[in-house]
């Protein structure tokens, strides 16, 4: 009988690997260097579980280099991700599981990214709850974070909260498995964890909560700030003040071996008094926060309030474009079984805080359908409006953004 519950010289056992390999697989992903398909893997799942079960067990586990791969960023560069091989995915998931139930509990409340029950809806939240009595904010970035990640300074990080030998043995391993490149060279990793690991996320939290967290929870305990992931917010009350911190995350972040970037790092002035000119708002995880009208007991007053960024207003714009639904010739139910998902997933995310700030992206939707009238009808303007506002009247849930926006 196959005992599941067994472990050898690491306290790794095969139900933890069988485990991990069904999270792993839920979440599909590419292939690695290896070029393993999840068909191939299903298929020999027994033999290669158990082979990998063996070696993580046994402290013979070794990682090979992660595949890379270019996606293009909204600003016209471009990340560069690091794919493991489907196994080293599993084996991940095995630590990952294994060290979140140590450090988990021990993350500050303002960390939010890659956190069980913790969403960009809640740091967004906290952040405009935040610029209510704070009128600056510091928006940092730090200079290309997952690439530049000490290995010494992560792992003296990783050794801190965590004491099991083969955590840090097979942590140590992941950050220098090294990269393949698009020509098939296999270059060495000398910093950075690869965006793509499975593990990597919560790394990068073990380290940015030592490297910031806790240092701006006993250095600045007035200041409040959101993080998700290495995207981070901090309010203050005062440009002066603003001025200071800003200078004093500098010189932490840089102790610490990482760059804030010298553009989009910046103070912003919500509605406060200063002696320099300052932008007026900031972006976080795909919104804008900045001051509003708002009418408050019959006084109008300039309060922050949350709307999509102009990035992610124009990328949901190119999104739409870019399936060109004009040029589709199919019935209207076809289409809209085609659009609804895409409709619903933007919904669920910018509607979170209210509607009116998605008009105009409706509204110019419904222009791309008034389009795509005109092609398969052979209408001319009124005519096709008319077409489409008969049809909304007929079935005015067919396109889910219609309860906002109809024809």
């Amino acid at each position: 009988m196959i005992d599941y519950y067994e472990a050898k010289s690491q306290p790794i056992t095969r139900l933890m690997v069988w485990q991990a390999y069904k999270k792993v697989k839920a979440n599909k992903g590419s292939s690695g260097k290896d070029a393993m398909s999840w068909a191939y893997l299903d298929k020999h799942a027994k033999t290669l579980l158990y082979k990998l079960w063996n070696r993580l067990s046994s402290g013979s586990y070794f990682p090979m280099p992660v595949r890379q791969v270019e996606i293009a960023k909204s600003d016209g560069g471009v990340r560069q991700l690091g794919i493991p091989t489907l196994l080293d995915r599993i084996a991940q998931e095995v630590a990952k599981h294994h060290l979140e139930k140590q450090v988990e509990p021990l993350f500050h409340n303002s960390s939010f990214g890659y956190r069980p029950k913790r969403s960009c809806h809640d740091a967004v939240a906290q952040a405009e709850r935040n610029s209510f009595n704070h009128d600056f904010v510091i928006d940092l970035d730090i200079k290309g974070f997952f690439d530049n990640i000490d290995h010494e300074l992560m792992m003296k990080a990783l050794q801190h909260y965590c004491k099991d030998r083969w955590v840090l043995l097979y942590a140590q391993r992941w950050l220098k498995a090294g990269v393949m490149s698009k020509d098939g060279n296999v270059l060495p990793s000398e910093a950075g964890t690869p965006q793509g690991g499975v593990i990597s996320p919560l790394l990068a939290n073990v380290f940015l909560h030592a490297a910031f967290d806790k240092w701006m929870e006993k250095e600045h305990p007035g200041k409040p700030f959101e993080r998700y992931a290495d995207d981070i917010v901090v309010h203050c009350k005062t440009e002066k003040q603003a001025k200071y911190v800003l200078a004093m995350i500098t010189r932490r972040l840089n102790a610490c071996k990482l760059t804030l970037h010298p553009v989009k790092t910046k103070i912003v002035n919500l509605r406060g008094t200063a002696e320099k000119k300052y932008p007026k708002g900031y972006d976080f995880l795909g919104f804008t926060i900045r001051p509003s009208f708002s009418q408050i007991k019959g006084k109008n007053l300039l309060m922050p309030a949350t709307f999509i960024s102009t990035k992610s207003k124009k990328r949901v714009l190119e999104k739409f474009k870019s399936m060109s639904i004009h040029k589709r010739r199919r019935p209207l139910k076809e289409v809209a079984a085609l659009l609804t998902p895409v409709i619903r997933g933007i919904i669920n995310y910018y509607h979170k805080f209210w509607d009116g700030h998605m008009h105009k992206v409706w509204y110019q939707l419904n222009q791309r359908l008034l389009k795509w009238v005109k092609w398969e009808k052979g209408l001319y303007e009124h005519a096709a409006i008319k077409w489409l506002k008969q049809r909304y009247k007929e079935t005015p849930h067919l396109f889910p953004h219609w309860r906002f926006v109809h024809p």
